[in-house]
């Protein structure tokens, strides 16, 4: 009888063999026609790749160890030594330290642009200006990025724009589609969804930029084991209820701490007040995503409370997976940020970050709410 899964085994391997000599000629030959050392590729790591791939509408894909090594194989795939990027001023605070403290090592300047003035980029190229590194929804702000807009005018510069989409994930948006020229994820996050896997996945839109970006991942060993391949498969296989569920969830939160007297300010793309919000709405195909920050009292104690107060969700330096959790800016994802750049951003002690799970959403707002009475005690 032939043995025929549903799903696909783990291919818990280093190494495949071969018959002889002339086999591994062949594979030599046509490499996507077999595989070698699970370093190079792996049907595990395959299987994620393509599915990301079809999801996003790339042209080719690579998983990697981590949201950090999918940064940084972007970055080598259209940068070298003696090249300048562009970054979006306000993006995850891990991206900024890779960007200025090791980039800064091999050779490769940056330098940060506001927000509001992406719509003009030439005061900040250089003749070695490569790329521009953005978020579809900013961390930890949810500020909306226009893709298309920001796409055009990277291209009448001669840059490629590289865009983060670990939190709008490709349910909400596909930068390719609107002429990114490559898609970075922490698979660690929504892809996977279950808070069991460090992972990131590298889109392209051309087959050319693809196989460089796995050259690059070949060669620097930033390759995802089959394991952890296996499970950002299985994950990815509910995306799309998860993120429409996280959503659903989100939006219920952020009206609710909007009204609430001891919230100052929310920020969610989902809100009317908002101010991307009609962007946010046509480019999320009517879905905000499941992340929001909001500002209590800027006082360690006062956050402290709150947060012990909690009986739901957990302080955890992370997000997006299906069960909630709440993050502090200040001293985990932007944490290496300087005093100055901190301030320049808005992030402070009073600053939470809510990753919104997809448990029943008044039990959310009911812990949420005692937790907010709990910081007068």
């Amino acid at each position: 009888m032939t043995i025929k899964p549903k799903t696909t085994p783990i291919y818990q391997t280093s190494v495949f063999t071969f018959e002889d000599l002339n086999e591994l000629e062949a594979y030599f030959e046509q490499p996507s026609t077999a595989y070698m050392y699970t370093r190079f590729a792996n049907p595990n790591s395959d299987e994620l790749a393509a599915a990301v791939k079809a999801l996003e509408q790339g042209a080719d894909a690579v998983v990697t160890s981590s949201g950090m090594s999918a940064i940084l194989t972007a970055v080598l795939t259209f940068c070298e030594s003696g090249d300048h990027l562009l970054c979006a001023e306000e993006i995850y605070g891990g991206s900024s330290v890779l960007l200025s403290r090791e980039l800064k090592r091999l050779g490769i300047t940056v330098t940060y642009v506001p927000l509001d003035a992406m719509d003009d980029l030439s005061p900040y190229v250089t003749t070695k200006s490569k790329m521009l590194l953005t978020e579809t929804m900013t961390n930890p702000f949810l500020n909306v990025q226009d893709i298309k807009t920001l796409a055009a005018e990277c291209h009448r510069l001669g840059l490629k724009l590289v865009v983060d989409n670990t939190f709008a994930t490709p349910v909400l948006t596909r930068p390719l589609t609107l002429g990114a020229d490559m898609v970075i994820h922490s698979a660690t996050k929504y892809l996977s969804g279950h808070s069991d896997v460090t992972a990131g996945v590298v889109v392209a839109q051309t087959e050319t930029d693809g196989r460089r970006a796995r050259e690059i991942v070949v060669h620097y060993g930033l390759n995802l084991s089959p394991f952890e391949s296996w499970l950002a498969a299985r994950g990815l296989k509910t995306l799309h209820l998860r993120v429409k569920q996280h959503s659903v969830n989100a939006l219920a939160i952020a009206r609710y701490l909007d009204r609430h007297p001891r919230v100052k300010r929310v920020y969610y793309p989902g809100l009317e007040s908002h101010p991307h919000h009609q962007l946010a709405k046509r480019q999320g195909n009517g879905l905000f995503g499941g992340m929001l920050s909001f500002v209590i009292d800027d006082d360690p104690d006062t956050v402290n409370r709150f947060m012990r107060a909690l009986t739901l969700i957990p302080f955890a330096p992370s997000l997006a997976g299906v069960n909630s959790s709440l993050s502090h800016p200040l001293k985990t994802s932007h944490r290496a940020l300087t005093p100055e750049q901190q301030d320049k951003l808005g992030i402070t002690m009073g600053l939470i970050r809510l990753s919104v799970g997809i448990e029943e959403v008044e039990e959310l707002i009911a812990d949420v709410e005692q937790a907010l009475e709990a910081m007068n005690d």
